[in-house]
């Protein structure tokens, strides 16, 4: 580095007002969006990426500081993901490497730091805001329980002691929002627990304790063996949460588990085509409602037909 000399002339209060002045006028910019989608994982990322090449203003609210959620690592922390035929033109577009596997044909695995963070590149480059660190605490309602948004807090909030703060969440705007919270299916909960919604996965889970008893503040995996959803079937899962994926109330989509949730469908365990197959879907299925006259959303399984319910 011979031809080094000095960094730029930059003080602290400097680079404390670029990131505020940026970071502000872009949330203001969003504060009311297309579509808001809650959950930073492959289903979330693609329908954000698809939505936001086609112009549509769109958010999406992760409460972790990384995006991505288990597409980084695959299963039993062995970081490899693994896609069927046809999802692998979805690392294609990605211009994501892949192999198929040495056993199995139709099969194909890819490195998952590199399929997630292409994802999240790919997103980000179309457009769509990110914002992590924030926690999803509640839905917006407008007449007959139409969501209009979402209510947000920061999420170390959430780890705070109530008896020594009490902060206020607030709320965002959109036409729009998008269920993409994994097993929670936290917005569609929300809609369950006021009794306006029919979500035959959550209502299981409220009369089965399932296998997790673990609480919040105990070491373990919440979610990944809760009830709400049927047994692992990986032959079968994926095609239905590609198919169920939609529209599930008024304001509201469902896409990758969030949609075996709320349906109850089975569990495909480390396989992740189904979750970039419905984060498309979803993104099609919001400019349906949006009636966004541009070039439709190609899901790619030719085999996959809405369903009915």
């Amino acid at each position: 580095m011979s031809d080094f000399e000095q960094f730029s002339d930059v003080g602290e209060a400097e680079v404390t007002r670029a990131i505020g002045q940026e970071w502000t006028q872009e949330f203001m910019d969003f504060s009311d969006s297309d579509v808001i989608i809650v959950g930073g994982g492959p289903s979330g990322l693609t329908a954000a990426k698809e939505l936001s090449e086609r112009g549509v203003q769109t958010m999406v609210v992760e409460k972790n500081n990384y995006l991505g959620g288990g597409f980084w690592l695959g299963g039993f922390l062995m970081n490899k993901v693994t896609v069927r035929d046809p999802a692998q033109q979805v690392l294609d577009e990605l211009d994501v490497d892949y192999k198929q596997s040495q056993d199995s044909e139709g099969l194909y695995v890819a490195n998952g730091p590199e399929a997630c963070s292409g994802l999240i590149k790919a997103a980000c480059d179309a457009g769509a805001k990110m914002q992590n660190m924030t926690e999803f605490t509640d839905i917006v309602i407008r007449e007959d329980h139409r969501v209009g948004g979402i209510v947000m807090n920061w999420t170390p909030v959430h780890a705070l002691p109530r008896e020594i703060t009490c902060v206020d969440p607030i709320a965002v705007e959109a036409d729009l929002v998008i269920d993409a919270t994994g097993h929670d299916a936290m917005a569609v909960k929300k809609l369950d627990e006021r009794g306006v919604l029919n979500a035959p996965g959550i209502e299981d889970s409220k009369s089965n304790a399932g296998m997790d008893q673990t609480s919040d503040d105990s070491y373990g995996a919440p979610g990944h063996d809760s009830p709400g959803h049927d047994s692992m079937w990986v032959g079968k899962s994926e095609d239905a949460v590609v198919e169920h994926t939609g529209l599930a109330h008024d304001g509201l989509i469902v896409t990758g588990m969030a949609t075996a949730t709320t349906y109850g469908l089975p569990r495909m365990g480390p396989t992740f085509g189904a979750m970039l197959l419905s984060g498309k879907r979803a993104a099609q299925a919001a400019l349906d409602e949006l009636d966004v006259d541009v070039d439709p959303v190609d899901v790619t399984a030719s085999n996959v037909t809405p369903a009915d319910d």
